[in-house]
């Protein structure tokens, strides 16, 4: 990976993918940045020794990929001062909702790949879905692998309308962990248990439960089963949660969450 990358938009996501390229041995000063935000590009300097520019200029002529973190508000301005550099560019977004025939549009080529990662890459440990239009060759489907693989876990998808689900899914999911997570924690004090106690059982527990899932190989609900004896706490608990239909409401949320992927979309990705 010795091509040049520019990233539009220096925030958390772009930092992460950064910090992956540079730990894997690709060079900083093959990476642009446009960051408008001093903090950022301090962060940016601090982090990686690389300056950000403010805005956009004929420097990201250069970059064979362009990597697109900015905000689905912003996404249609940033291109549109982008496009006369990086007609000849891969592009490859990881703006939530904005769909692949707008961002088209808007930079000027075909060669574009659209991404819905998480949190979790800024550890490493993040997983992506991605999608990419027709006119993507094989060897760029391999290079977006490779700088996704920086951060975590890739899949790529068949159709571009799976990429909300993902969005609903593992984008969004890292909250719904944390938000478990409080309320376990909220219990714990309920029950006795300092804060710091309850917080430490609870991320333990989340951590524990997902490398058991990835390891055993077996589905959650076999999982799931294999601690809930009938009678016994933990059916208790699940019993609890299944009169309250618990499941059910968490799917709905999931749902609105797809749902707000793709107003997304329609909200900001006009022509």
């Amino acid at each position: 990976m010795s091509k040049r990358i520019a990233f539009i938009g220096g925030g958390n996501m772009a930092s992460a993918i950064i910090g992956g390229l540079i730990g894997q041995g690709f060079a900083p000063d093959h990476i642009d940045v446009v960051e408008p935000f001093a903090e950022a590009q301090e962060k940016l300097k601090n982090l990686y020794g690389i300056v950000a520019q403010a805005q956009s200029g004929a420097f990201l002529a250069g970059a064979a990929m362009v990597i697109w973190a900015v905000k689905p508000q912003t996404f249609k301005e940033a291109a549109l001062q982008v496009r006369p550099h990086t007609k000849d560019a891969l592009h490859l977004s990881v703006a939530a909702g904005i769909r692949s025939d707008s961002i088209a549009r808007w930079v000027g080529t075909e060669r574009v790949v659209r991404a819905m990662p998480n949190t979790p890459a800024l550890i490493g440990k993040g997983i992506t879905g991605l999608f990419a239009r027709p006119a993507v060759t094989a060897e760029d489907r391999e290079w977006v692998s490779q700088v996704v693989a920086t951060t975590g876990e890739s899949l790529w998808l068949e159709t571009e309308d799976q990429l909300d689900a993902v969005t609903a899914l593992s984008g969004s999911g890292p909250a719904y962990m944390f938000y478990f997570m409080e309320a376990m924690m909220d219990a714990g004090t309920d029950m006795g248990l300092s804060r710091a106690q309850a917080c430490q059982l609870a991320v333990a527990t989340f951590i524990g439960a997902g490398e058991l899932a990835r390891s055993s190989g077996e589905a959650p609900e076999i999982l799931r089963q294999r601690v809930t004896s009938k009678g016994g706490t933990t059916h208790a608990a699940i019993s609890s949660m299944e009169d309250d239909n618990i499941k059910a409401q968490f799917v709905r949320a999931m749902h609105a969450a797809r749902r707000r992927a793709q107003e997304l979309g329609d909200e900001f990705g006009d022509a």
